[in-house]
């Protein structure tokens, strides 16, 4: 739709209905406007998949690798591919703007919502974010940009204060988003944190430089709950408040306008902006045909239409959706996604395993047989089923082989505790698998209830008169023993086993944050005796009240074997096992929004468990199951060490793809990993007392700390590092050859050495060593990928763009080239470079 047609659609709307649009409708929802054809925009938390408005575990959704192992695909293609999907699965649930991606950095290990940031160089995390918009809004969706700038930890961080560096902001957490805009992205999310005294919401860096230099024309959404004012946030460059109803906008906004104290102007252009989303995602229908124009100005038709069918007077939202193929078609792409993600970090000859060479593989670990697939926090979604890797490595060995799975002893972790469901309960009405969901109130009498999968329900509905949200489950307990029980949730909680009160009190929340109020409140605790093979009948009780949600939890766990005797029993089958898969990794809540870790060990005793499983067998591997780095003690102890992230639904299926030699470990570190986070340069997430958390590492993260001078610390992984099942030489780089753009195109040789088709990433780099401002010690500037047969020398050609020469100039405000010579270098990690060339600026 033409901006033309957008401003006299906004002109038909009077102040009180401009103001009204700039709140959400609900949680998930914008409100409509029937006078000028507006129907609501319908939002969805991502980045690894689509949950879809709400939070209903019946509401299955696909689910994708973990963000951090997109970024370590390094493979702008495959993560376009993955975007598409995205923006399928989207348009199936109805969603027109999908909260993803993440363009925060990687910059301290220890930030709780690593796994749903790309990597730690804002080149890397740019270009893949550019190549996700692009998926996603091919499809006629809206991808967005998050969280607008700085929000790179979690502890304070609707508060924190992060002081940075005009120069630091721009050349490093700022371009990851511009990437974003260069890209045509059509939405951008505002922070909860503060950047050097201003809270994002009301921040001039959402006018400049982002609507003003990178002329970004879409819409400035908030992080829900992120508007805490009126006048500052509503002078600013934010365009909508969400969630709503209610809210300082929707309360005050109105009267603001009209006592002059809030520009009418600067009211006008974020309803024209929300009309052009609207336009550009299939909601604005305006009645007049004149201005019913379906296509997003100045975005070309064949950037916007679905890769087959679609004529050019069709919205991508009017393309029929995949057909009864899709479902094997997404679970393949998943899978492949999953096993090119994944890096082989240490390999001793062990990997890849020949089925023909086995009689017994021992599979030992809980992760084995309920692994991570994704992260915590508003990313979550619910997959429709998981491929375990315990079920992956059965479907895939032939029936020669015997598996023998030892769970070990069970890993500690602050996560809490599974919700109760169709493992261990039945409804107590149905009898089907799950729990009885029932909304009472305040007399008793039940408003509402239904059937549902487990005893995690974050946003239970409900109706009119609502007090109570009760679950109920018959527990069918398989082991005798003492059994615990929690209730997560607050305001008043009550816990009974087959009606003796068990856990009782009230339990006020003690943060603010979206993130525990509604997605992951504390679990409240209790233990019951509880004999095998006699059901017990489980009541859990909250009432609600204002400012502590909805969200209830009810969880069990069984008696924990003993550790002494479930390590004995997982040394034993490994002793007795060709080879061995040992599946370790972070529990739940230990890597989640709201909350950063405060070590990188993993959970123990699973350090304990790999190093006695490895001194019985040589021939163990180790997959570790985490979103980021975790210290690996053990690492040059053992046969091989590969890291799958939180892989995604096809879990199982893509690891066995792996080991098994059928595919290619593809996978490349998009961050440096320490051998211990004492190494690491930076580390604080944690701001002073008087809430600032100063970035005094500058432009030196990642990386770029590890080569600082005066760091003398090694990593255990570079930048990049990752094993295939072939060998590599790098032989010659070429002369740079400059490009219209100001870039330059580098020629480099590299040769397969090994004995089969293999994969290696060629990265840039650029270094300055004589330049007269501050400059890391080499900064990546560009990489490509070479595929090539045994023996085969490929060259391939590495772009380095004009921006990567540049530094930005505080004092004149705009980007700057120093003139002298760059040195080009060349290799496979940030580590190892061994090719050297010159440009000449």
């Amino acid at each position: 739709m033409r901006d033309v047609d957008v401003e006299r659609l906004a002109d038909k709307l009077d102040p009180g209905q401009r103001v009204r649009l700039l709140t959400g409708g609900d949680t998930w929802r914008t409100r409509a406007e029937p006078d000028i054809g507006l129907a609501e925009l319908v939002f969805s938390d991502g980045p690894a998949g689509v949950r879809g408005p709400g939070w209903d575990e019946r509401a299955t959704s696909a689910l994708l690798p973990s963000p951090s192992a997109l970024g370590a695909l390094w493979d702008e293609e495959r993560v376009r591919r993955l975007g598409e999907l995205l923006g399928e699965e989207a348009r199936r649930k109805g969603v027109h703007v999908l909260l993803a991606p993440t363009l925060n950095l990687h910059r301290s290990p220890l930030a709780g919502r690593h796994f749903e940031c790309l990597a730690e160089d804002p080149l890397l995390a740019g270009r893949t974010g550019a190549a996700l918009i692009r998926g996603i809004q091919s499809r006629g969706v809206a991808a967005t940009a998050k969280h607008y700038v700085a929000n790179d930890s979690e502890t304070q961080r609707l508060t924190l204060d992060v002081r940075v560096e005009e120069r630091v902001l721009h050349e490093v957490y700022l371009a990851p988003f511009e990437a974003a805009v260069r890209a045509g992205a059509w939405v951008v999310m505002s922070a909860y944190n503060r950047v050097n005294g201003t809270t994002m919401s009301e921040s001039p860096l959402l006018a400049e430089p982002l609507k003003g230099t990178w002329a970004f024309d879409g819409l400035v959404v908030s992080d829900w709950g992120g508007v805490r004012s009126v006048l500052a946030s509503a002078r600013a460059a934010q365009d909508l408040a969400m969630p709503g109803p209610g809210g300082p906008w929707d309360a005050e906004l109105a009267a603001a306008l009209a006592a002059g104290r809030v520009p009418p102007e600067a009211i006008e252009d974020k309803v024209r902006r929300l009309l052009r989303l609207a336009a550009r995602v299939g909601a604005l229908h305006p009645r007049d045909t004149s201005v019913a124009d379906l296509h997003p100005r100045d975005t070309p038709v064949a950037d916007l239409l679905p890769a087959a069918g679609g004529g050019p007077d069709v919205h991508p939202r009017d393309a029929p959706v995949a057909g009864a193929a899709a479902p094997a078609r997404l679970r393949r792409d998943l899978r492949e996604a999953a096993a090119a993600s994944s890096v082989l970090l240490e390999n001793r000859g062990v990997l890849p395993l020949d089925p023909a060479a086995l009689t017994r593989i021992a599979v030992i670990g809980a992760h084995a047989e309920v692994p991570r697939v994704q992260g915590g926090g508003s990313s979550e979604v619910f997959p429709q089923q998981v491929v375990s890797p315990l079920d992956g490595l059965r479907a895939a060995l032939p029936p020669h082989v015997r598996i023998a799975h030892e769970p070990g002893p069970a890993p500690e972790g602050a996560g809490g505790q599974a919700p109760l469901g169709a493992r261990y309960a039945l409804d107590p009405e149905s009898g089907a698998p799950g729990v009885r969901l029932r909304v009472l109130d305040a007399e008793g009498t039940v408003l509402g209830s239904s059937h549902q999968p487990s005893g995690r329900l974050l946003e239970p509905g409900l109706p009119p008169g609502a007090h109570t949200v009760e679950i109920a489950a018959v527990l069918h307990p398989d082991v005798t023993g003492p059994w615990t029980l929690g209730l997560g949730g607050f305001g008043a909680l009550r816990l009974s086993v087959d009606g003796e009160l068990l856990l009782g009190g009230e339990f006020p929340p003690g943060t603010d944050d979206p993130a525990v109020i509604h997605v992951r409140p504390p679990q409240h605790l209790t233990r019951v005796p509880l004999t095998a093979g006699c059901p017990v009948t489980v009541v859990a009780r909250r009432e609600l009240a204002r400012g502590t949600g909805r969200a209830t939890v009810l969880t069990a766990a069984p008696p924990r074997p003993d550790p002494a005797v479930a390590l004995a029993a997982a040394v034993a089958a490994a002793r007795a096992a060709d080879a061995v898969v040992v599946v370790v990794g972070t529990t739940d809540g230990d890597e989640s929004e709201g909350a950063d870790r405060t070590s990188l060990r993993l959970p123990a005793p699973q350090d304990a468990l790999v190093a006695a499983v490895a001194r019985a067998n040589p021939r163990t591997v180790v997959v570790v199951n985490a979103g980021a780095p975790v210290e690996l003690p053990w690492r040059r102890e053992v046969g091989a060490v590969l890291l799958t992230w939180f892989p995604g639904q096809e879990a199982g299926a893509a690891l066995a793809d792996v080991l098994l030699g059928r595919v290619e470990p593809g996978g490349r570190l998009p961050t440096t990993w320490p051998a211990a986070l004492a190494d690491a340069p930076v580390r604080a997430t944690e701001p002073g007392p008087d809430g600032r958390l100063p970035y005094a590492e500058g432009l030196h993260i990642g990386y770029r700390g590890w080569l600082r001078p005066g760091h003398d610390r090694a990593p255990a992984y570079w930048l990049g590092h990752g094993l295939g099942y072939t060998s590599w030489e790098f032989e010659r780089i070429g002369t740079p050859a400059p490009l219209p753009d100001g870039g330059y195109e580098v020629p480099v040789t590299l040769r397969n050495t090994g004995p089969r088709r293999g994969r290696e990433l060629v990265q840039l780099h650029l270094s300055r060593p004589d330049s007269e401002v501050e400059r890391p010690v080499r900064w990546l500037a560009g990489w490509a990928t070479a595929q090539a047969d045994p023996g085969e020398r490929v060259t391939v050609a590495v772009r380095v763009a004009g921006r990567a020469l540049e530094h930005w100039c505080p004092r004149a405000r705009a980007w700057r080239t120093e003139p002298g010579a760059f040195t080009v270098l060349a290799g496979r990690t940030a580590g190892e470079l061994p090719l050297r060339a010159a440009i000449e600026v």
